[in-house]
């Protein structure tokens, strides 16, 4: 005994079929794409280094650290005021990588305008504004080095790069 399927019919049992594999598919594709974002979000292994001492900082005056190597150059500096990712007593204190995020020039903090300007081709980015790029030729914030601060004895210490540090595919070497 043959059954006659109609043209009706056929379409919709191979479009629910299509329609099907394409949800398991997109769902597989999804959990791809989690794990890789998961993946992609792990801790780096930063070593903590200690930077100095809150009540030693001169107000608006860059102190120099490398982190998190010896070719990564970084200065934190008191700013007298609140300001976004700040620690200390005051929620004052920050710091940046120095390399530009455009080419990788060094940056150089000015005090009178609180930025830190790049001579190679004239990016500025606000130090009282988690490192924003002001104008020039950057298209990225400068890295704000991630910093704690321990009341017990007044210490900050870098622990982490929040950014990416010009040329480098990870922040740790």
């Amino acid at each position: 005994m043959s059954e006659h399927v109609t043209r009706r019919q056929f379409f919709k049992v191979t479009g629910g079929i299509a329609a099907g594999t394409g949800l398991g598919v997109g769902v597989i594709g999804n959990a791809d794409a989690a794990t890789a974002a998961d993946a992609g979000q792990s801790v780096l292994p930063y070593k903590k280094k200690a930077v100095g001492v809150a009540a030693k900082m001169a107000l608006n005056t860059p102190v120099q650290f490398s982190f998190p190597d010896a070719a990564s150059p970084c200065v934190a500096i008191k700013m007298g005021k609140r300001v976004p990712g700040g620690i200390g007593p005051d929620g004052d204190i920050v710091a940046y990588s120095v390399l530009c995020t455009h080419m990788g020039c060094p940056t150089a903090y000015e005090q009178k305008s609180r930025t830190f300007k790049c001579a190679c081709h004239y990016s500025t980015f606000d130090a009282e504004m988690a490192g924003q790029m002001i104008c020039g030729q950057a298209t990225e914030n400068l890295p704000q080095i991630v910093l704690e601060y321990s009341a017990k004895n007044d210490s900050i210490t870098a622990v982490a790069v929040k950014g990416l540090i010009h040329g480098r595919q990870s922040n740790v070497l």
